[in-house]
């Protein structure tokens, strides 16, 4: 696995109040790069998850498939340090299961069409 420099390595925030498994995905165009959430989506938990899983999974939105299929591109991470990336997300995470936004010509959030991705 590559050593990975955090866009917000020591400035992480107590920005959300969250009830429930906080766990979630995240690409490291976010979270090395510093890119905003382009496109968000809950999903049903993974219940093998080794942190409480909330089923948010989030990304820039300029990822390849190839890109977001390495493992080594993505990271199990708090609920609140996503938000410190990108606080635009916080009205949205108590959509349900089966929720996905994305973002916009003018940067704004937009709910879309769910279609779960497909297993491997």
């Amino acid at each position: 696995m590559k050593e990975k420099n955090f866009a917000m390595a020591g400035k992480i925030k107590d920005l959300l109040r969250w009830e429930g498994p906080e766990g979630c995905l995240a690409t490291d165009r976010i979270t090395v790069d510093g890119a905003k959430v382009g496109y968000m989506y809950r999903e049903e938990p993974d219940e093998e998850s080794k942190m409480p899983d909330s089923g948010w999974r989030f990304f820039a939105g300029d990822e390849s498939d190839e890109y977001v299929n390495n493992p080594d591109n993505s990271g199990i991470y708090a609920l609140n340090t996503i938000a410190n990336y990108d606080p635009d997300i916080i009205p949205l995470l108590a959509s349900p299961y089966g929720t996905a936004f994305g973002r916009d010509e003018n940067g704004v959030f937009q709910e879309e069409a769910f279609e779960p991705p497909e297993e491997d």
